[in-house]
């Protein structure tokens, strides 16, 4: 009885939810758990947690250090730092979650045609992809911003088009070896629709990697952005950017070294956090990490 009393607890408890339970059973994952959403919360609310506008100027007050009114001090045209750092984590989260989202989608829908589809447009999307994964993403990402300019969608466009192949050569391999699958075959013999095999039995059976895959690139998503936009090919100023207060404070580094200290902290804790949060997601979601662990 107290066996089936303690099943029936941990039921209504974390048994509805076992992905955090598992999250939460490591204190790394759960510490990583929790930057992200603090970074997640800054992004959603930086116009009402940021105690300033991020653009307002305030020269008679530049590169002043941290103080009770400016808690991490101004930069170089008297910006309020705090405020465009928290501004900043939007514009940061936005471009690598749309990008990765994008190409994710992508490559998923790709992956899965060409794992499934006939051979010769599975040959015809191969060579799309490898042709794609031969370009130098800095050379790619300059030529496109050259053409269309800089700005948060074409930095989302960048990232998703040398992203994608990537992803759909994952979910490619995962789908060849399911499609002669015992429940695969069983599913042709009933004359099942190609679409109805694709989504109900190949797609849950293989987007998790893929989860697993997205949440790791996220941070790498994130310094790429930070290092366009340190770089002037970024988003377009005045948008607060991690990467442009890197700039900043790289300028004034002598006079205010506060400002590259406090401009690089978040991009050292958002890659941290998404990185300790992605491996978490592989280990409780990897069920071939599961088989290896002892009982």
């Amino acid at each position: 009885m107290s066996f089936v009393a303690e099943a029936v607890q941990t039921r209504r408890g974390w048994g509805h939810f076992p992905l955090l339970r598992a999250l939460a059973s490591n204190p790394v994952t759960l510490a990583a758990l929790v930057i992200v959403i603090v970074f997640l919360m800054m992004a959603a609310f930086a116009p009402w947690l940021a105690p300033y506008p991020p653009t307002k100027i305030d020269v008679l007050h530049k590169l002043q250090p941290p103080s009770a009114e400016h808690w991490f001090g101004t930069d170089h045209l008297g910006r309020d730092l705090l405020s465009r750092i928290i501004h900043g984590a939007r514009t940061a989260l936005t471009i690598a979650i749309g990008s990765v989202a994008v190409a994710g989608s992508v490559g998923l829908l790709l992956g899965l045609i060409a794992g499934y589809g006939p051979r010769w447009l599975d040959g015809v999307l191969v060579l799309v992809f490898d042709s794609l994964n031969s370009l130098p993403m800095i050379m790619f990402a300059l030529a496109i911003i050259t053409v269309l300019g800089t700005g948060t969608g074409t930095l989302i466009f960048v990232i998703a088009a040398t992203s994608f192949p990537s992803y759909a050569r994952l979910i490619r391999a995962q789908t060849l070896a399911l499609k002669n699958s015992d429940y695969i075959l069983a599913e042709r013999l009933m004359d099942a629709h190609p679409l109805r095999i694709l989504l109900v039995h190949l797609l849950p059976n293989v987007v998790g990697p893929l989860i697993i895959l997205l949440s790791m690139d996220i941070p790498v998503v994130i310094m790429v952005e930070a290092g366009l936009s340190f770089l002037g090919l970024g988003v377009r100023p005045p948008t607060p950017s991690w990467g442009s207060i890197l700039y900043d404070g790289y300028t004034s580094i002598r006079s205010a070294p506060f400002v590259v200290i406090f401009g690089g902290l978040p991009l050292v804790l958002a890659t941290l956090g998404f990185t300790f949060l992605g491996e978490g997601l592989r280990d409780s979601l990897d069920p071939r990490l599961k088989l290896r662990r002892p009982a």
